[in-house]
C-alpha cells in the first residue's frame, strides 16, 4: 500500500491555487524530494498529508486513509519553524513525546542528543537557533512512523552538522515508512534521495528517481532544478 496518494490534490488560498490537480503515490521505503520554487505549493502539500489543512477538491490518503486522528499515529511532522516549547529541558521533552507518541525510541533520541553534545538538562530557551532545530528534529526522526514529513530540515544548521543530519535521517526511519524532503538546499541533500518531485505553480512539473536523473540526464538534481526553473 502506498504511503502517500493524492489524487486530483486541489488547495486554493482565495482565489490561488496553491496545488492544481496533483496526482502523486508514495512508496514505502522511499526517501523523496519535494522541490520547486518559493509559493510552489511544497508547504502547502505537507501540511495537507499532516492534517493540519483540508484539501480544496481530490483526495489525500496516507496508508489508505484520509488525515486525521489515525493518521497522526502514522506520521512524524518537522515543520518549518521550530515549534518545541522553550521552557521545557531536552529530557522533558523526550518525557513528552514518549507520553505523546506510542512510537517513540527514546534510546535513539538520547543517543542523537549525546552525539551533538546536547544536554538532556538544558532548556530549550537557552539553545541557540540551530540547536534548536537539531534538538526537534532529532524528536521527529526518533519516531518510528509510516510517513516522516520534514520542511526544510537542515536550513539553519552549519554545513557539517547537515551532514549529520542526514545520515541520521538515512539511519532512523523505519524502512517500511516514507521520507519527504521539502528543502532549497539540494546540493546538500540530494545524495540521500531515492527520487525527487518538482512541483511549479501548483502543479507536478517532474518526477523521476535520481539514478535516471544522472545517467540518462547526465547531470546532478541540483544542475537539473537550476535548469527547469532558470529564470
Amino acid at each position: 500500500m502506498a504511503v502517500l496518494e493524492c489524487k486530483d490534490l486541489i488547495k486554493s488560498y482565495g482565489s490561488k491555487k496553491a496545488l492544481d490537480g496533483v496526482n502523486l503515490t508514495i512508496e514505502p521505503g522511499r526517501i523523496v524530494g519535494l522541490l520547486g520554487p518559493n509559493g510552489s505549493g511544497k508547504t502547502t502539500l505537507i501540511k495537507l498529508a499532516n492534517g493540519l489543512l483540508t484539501p480544496g477538491g481530490g483526495e489525500l490518503t496516507v496508508c489508505g486513509m484520509k488525515p486525521g486522528e489515525k493518521t497522526h499515529a502514522l506520521v512524524s511532522y518537522l515543520p518549518e519553524r521550530t515549534a518545541i516549547p522553550l521552557w521545557m529541558t531536552a529530557k522533558q521533552l523526550m518525557d513528552f513525546y514518549g507520553d505523546f507518541y506510542a512510537d517513540f525510541r527514546r534510546e535513539a533520541a538520547e543517543e542523537m542528543l549525546a552525539h551533538l553534545d546536547i544536554s538532556p538538562k538544558q532548556r530549550i530557551r537557552q539553545m541557540s537557533k540551530g540547536t534548536r532545530e537539531k534538538v526537534q528534529l532529532i524528536m521527529v526522526m526518533s519516531r518510528a512512523a509510516k510517513l516522516y514529513l520534514l520542511d526544510e530540515p537542515i536550513g539553519g544548521v552549519d554545513p557539517a552538522t547537515r551532514d549529520y543530519i542526514l545520515s541520521t535521517i538515512i539511519r532512523n526511519y523505519n524502512p517500511e515508512a516514507a521520507v519527504i524532503i521539502s528543502t532549497h538546499l539540494i546540493a546538500d541533500v540530494e545524495r540521500v534521495l531515492d527520487e525527487v518531485v518538482f512541483l511549479q505553480q501548483g502543479k507536478v512539473v517532474l518526477r523521476s528517481s535520481t539514478d535516471e536523473i544522472r545517467e540518462e540526464k547526465g547531470m546532478s538534481v541540483d544542475h537539473l532544478f537550476r535548469e527547469v526553473f532558470k529564470c
